[in-house]
């Protein structure tokens, strides 16, 4: 009986974390409301360094490895995570690039965020606050 009750409860929990909604994140003193994906894509790839606004843009990932990363990383850098890891590899041997640092969970990306206007990252959109400014949401 244990084990099915088990399997149910895992049943429920395991869909609220695949159905989690992303949101990516700025310094609410930002003079933007909204990015495009691809200006996200571009910024987290290392192919741009500003937000279209022409003010410097600091990436900033979840752990590597989390299920928001890897999901992050999937949906708007287009990448799995061995593909993610290949890419920033490469632009680091050559001397291109190197990949936004790993900053935690929810809590430690929305504090860092919060305390620079330059920091762009993402979470969970459940914990959102008003600390942030959210500019770009997905399921």
């Amino acid at each position: 009986m244990n084990l099915v009750r088990n399997c149910a409860l895992a049943g429920l929990l395991i869909p609220s974390l695949v159905l989690a909604e992303i949101a990516v994140i700025v310094h609410p003193s930002a003079s933007f409301d909204t990015l495009e994906a691809r200006d996200i894509k571009r910024i987290f790839l290392g192919k741009s360094r500003k937000f279209p606004n022409g003010q410097s843009a600091v990436p900033l990932n979840q752990d590597s490895g989390s299920d928001l990363q890897n999901k992050f990383n999937k949906k708007v850098c287009g990448k799995s995570e061995p593909q993610y890891r290949a890419y920033w590899s490469q632009l680091i041997f050559t001397g291109k690039g190197m990949p936004p640092k790993d900053r935690g969970g929810n809590i430690d990306v929305i504090e860092a965020v919060a305390d620079n206007p330059n920091y762009i990252g993402y979470i969970d959109a459940s914990a959102v606050d008003d600390s942030v400014k959210v500019v770009f949401s997905m399921p």
